[in-house]
């Protein structure tokens, strides 16, 4: 059975992967091109009179066939961890069928993986951000990102822990209200990052923003409902027969 999900899993994630990539291709790439005609108008401000330095990868390959491969490969690796969480979710969660640990698995994933941290750190064009300090804002937001998880996991077991005695309707808010409470208090307090030059046009950002989170919303959605619509035919075909057996 793991190996079936895990291949559910890995095709849900490719498929969640293509059309994440057809949604970010039309609505994140004009925002893209503007910031990287921005970042080209810095340069050559900069440079003067030097000779700009050669391309060497094409700007329609990066936004054509290796933003694809990017995405497809992505996709298809979250759909992997995803059908590995939910074999060790299922029924350990609550009583809850496939189809909805999958739904609740997925809108968990993208609220601490994308959401919350995009809060904090949220998706930045080119143009935007200092290379010299590119490390010091990775390693901030994979801080912020691990206790984002750590505290979505952490919310999980005290629900499970509070039902018995608040019931699942309680349990779920006061869980909720922790793993908020827990990230405000982080998010305040590690340094903020603004790096955004002064006359970087402020709709290309926003507009670059909220497709990058519009496209992970998409790709987490769609892995979801494809897994849980394979996960539930799965587990009723492993039902099925036993029922039919002991007739």
């Amino acid at each position: 059975m793991m190996g079936r999900l895990l291949g559910a899993g890995m095709l849900a994630g490719l498929l969640a992967g293509l059309l994440s990539f057809g949604f970010l291709r039309l609505a994140g790439e004009p925002s893209v091109e503007r910031a990287i005609a921005f970042e080209q108008a810095m340069e050559m401000a900069k440079a003067g009179s030097r000779a700009a330095e050669p391309e060497l990868v094409s700007r329609g390959l990066q936004s054509g066939f290796g933003l694809l491969t990017g995405v497809a490969v992505y996709g298809a690796a979250l759909g992997g961890l995803f059908a590995i969480s939910f074999a060790l979710a299922y029924r350990r969660m609550g009583d809850f069928g496939p189809r909805a640990t999958a739904a609740l698995i997925a809108a968990a994933g993208f609220v601490s993986v994308h959401l919350i941290p995009a809060l904090k750190y949220p998706a930045a064009p080119p143009a935007v951000g200092v290379a010299e300090t590119i490390g010091a804002r990775t390693s901030l937001f994979f801080a912020f990102l691990l206790v984002s998880l750590a505290a979505m996991i952490g919310s999980g077991v005290l629900r499970l822990r509070l039902a018995p005695s608040l019931g699942g309707v309680r349990a779920a808010i006061v869980a909720a209200a922790a793993y908020i409470v827990i990230m405000a208090c982080v998010a305040v307090a590690l340094p903020q990052v603004n790096e955004t030059p002064p006359a970087f046009p402020v709709d290309a950002l926003w507009r670059f923003r909220a497709a990058s989170l519009a496209g992970q919303a998409l790709m987490w959605a769609v892995l979801g409902l494809a897994f849980g619509e394979v996960a539930e035919r799965l587990f009723a075909r492993e039902i099925n027969p036993l029922r039919s057996k002991f007739r």
